[in-house]
């Protein structure tokens, strides 16, 4: 871990009771650790959500190089892919 820098939060009563109840059972050392923890929870999911959201816009350029059908034509392709009745 880099250099500490000292931030102050405020947070409801409900979640500071919380945060020392854990300290306070041996759970955690500090309410800094609590919170260091969940922080890194939470830059796993903005990763997360930043890896997804590339992977849908290489899926949308790669839909956007394909040939466009027009809605018959694409219908009849489901139709004969899925093997279902034509209407």
């Amino acid at each position: 871990m880099g250099k500490l820098e000292r931030v102050t939060v405020t947070v409801p009563g409900e979640m500071g009771a919380k945060l020392r109840a854990a300290v306070e059972s041996g759970e955690y050392a500090t309410t800094s650790d609590i919170v260091l923890e969940a922080l890194s929870g939470w830059e796993k999911l903005q990763e997360r959500r930043q890896a997804e959201l590339m992977q849908m816009k290489a899926q949308i350029d790669e839909g956007l190089k394909s040939p466009l059908l027009d809605g018959p034509t694409a219908l009849a392709e489901l139709r004969a892919k899925y093997r279902l009745p034509s209407e």
